[in-house]
């Protein structure tokens, strides 16, 4: 909103530095600055608001060190992380772009269903909260949005270059700055994607269903939209199950959070991504702000959250996270980098399906169920060893900035 109130500003008043709306990085700077304020400032209203209401966690008694001094606090504090994206997404980005309208949909949506699992948990006294089911059929419908939205929309396009242009009037012309050479470029719908370690680090989806021959289109759109609704729940889900010390799930979302910017920041940047050699997709800029609201959303979190924490998130903020990360992957066509990129969130999801297949295949092989993990997911399992939850949140921090460093050098490795 204040993007088109200074936009006005500049067009017919003319007051000197209103132009500085018009740049990315300036609106960004703003939204990571006012989602602090948001969340550092007005957390500590609702963490209160949310002990009189007796919004208490109930801690299940699992054996491990600290739980029962965290029995009563506050949860549902995801709504602290909403507020602090939303409110800066509204105030500083371009409203109309459809890439902002996807991830403001986005955010309510996967917020909506984790306030309800809050909810029930909580209110409802029902510690099981939302049926399984539910949450499913959330996830997938959200993952059906953003697939059709990506696939039939008329702004969501790539810039490609044209090998043998017949007409130089809808093409855009440029000139290699090493060489000099002269080529055209167009912006085309798109089965692209970008993919890690391969010649142009390009992957078109259409190409995987070529030999089935059929109606191309068709089979196309069915393989994207799988990949895009298993996306959305395996991240959701990831972040949820890593969403179980203090701390360990916010922090970690603040370095994805971090990398995406970048990755959206070259993508949507002509000058760069030629530079780098990955597609250009026009308009895709503008979700660097909403990253910048969302790493301060979760940065301005760890003040409560960090150990020990004085709310929990709940479902309400790591089922929002998850779905923020999954869909701003695919928007900028990166959601094949995202085993690399969340590779914290992976490791948990993987370590609890081994656990629990492999408790179900030995009970039925030798009659008594046995474990691979003392505990599961991978934190719990550390807890049972003995490490303070503090360190643990530490060293899984230090693994994702080193996941995140190596997502960013993907560009270039072929």
């Amino acid at each position: 909103m204040l993007y088109y109130l200074f936009t006005w500003i500049e067009d017919y008043i003319h007051v000197p530095g209103s132009g500085l709306w018009q740049y990315i990085s300036f609106r960004t700077a703003m939204a990571v600055i006012v989602s602090l304020i948001i969340t550092t400032g007005y957390g500590s209203r609702l963490i209160r608001i949310l002990r009189a209401k007796q919004v208490g966690e109930t801690i299940r008694d699992l054996g491990l060190e600290g739980e029962k001094e965290k029995q009563g606090t506050p949860t549902m504090g995801g709504l602290i992380i909403i507020a602090g994206i939303l409110v800066p997404t509204l105030l500083f980005a371009k409203l109309e772009n459809i890439y902002i309208i996807l991830m403001l949909v986005t955010t309510v949506w996967m917020g909506t269903i984790g306030f309800l699992d809050d909810y029930i948990k909580v209110f409802r006294k029902n510690k099981e909260g939302l049926a399984g089911r539910f949450k499913i059929v959330g996830q997938v419908g959200l993952g059906v949005i953003i697939a059709c939205t990506m696939y039939f929309h008329p702004d969501i396009v790539v810039r490609e270059t044209v090998a043998n242009p017949t007409s130089s009037a809808t093409l855009e012309k440029r000139v290699e700055s090493d060489t000099g050479k002269t080529y055209y470029t167009k912006d085309v719908k798109s089965t692209k994607t970008n993919i890690p370690f391969y010649k142009n680090n390009e992957f078109d989806y259409a190409k995987v269903l070529g030999i089935f021959g059929g109606n191309q289109s068709t089979l196309t759109f069915i393989l994207f939209l799988v990949v895009v609704v298993f996306i959305v729940a395996a991240v959701s889900n990831g972040a949820n199950i890593t969403d179980g010390i203090d701390g360990l799930a916010t922090g970690t979302s603040a370095t994805v959070g971090g990398t995406l910017a970048i990755l959206a920041y070259v993508s949507g940047n002509v000058i760069f991504s030629d530079y780098l050699n990955i597609m250009y997709i026009p308009n895709s800029g503008e979700l660097v702000i909403f990253a910048g609201a969302f790493v301060g959303a979760c940065t301005g979190f760890l003040w409560y959250n960090s150990y020990p924490a004085q709310v929990f998130m709940g479902d309400t903020g790591s089922l929002a996270i998850g779905g923020i990360i999954a869909a701003f992957a695919v928007l900028i066509r990166k959601e094949l980098l995202i085993p690399i990129l969340c590779g914290v969130f992976l490791v948990e999801n993987l370590s609890v399906i081994m656990q629990v297949s492999y408790f179900k295949y030995t009970k039925r092989k030798y009659g008594e169920g046995r474990r691979i993990f003392k505990m599961s997911p991978l934190h719990h399992h550390y807890q049972k060893k003995g490490y303070h939850e503090a360190k643990i949140v530490t060293r899984f921090w230090i693994l994702s900035i080193l996941l995140a460093i190596l997502t960013i050098v993907t560009l270039k490795v072929r």
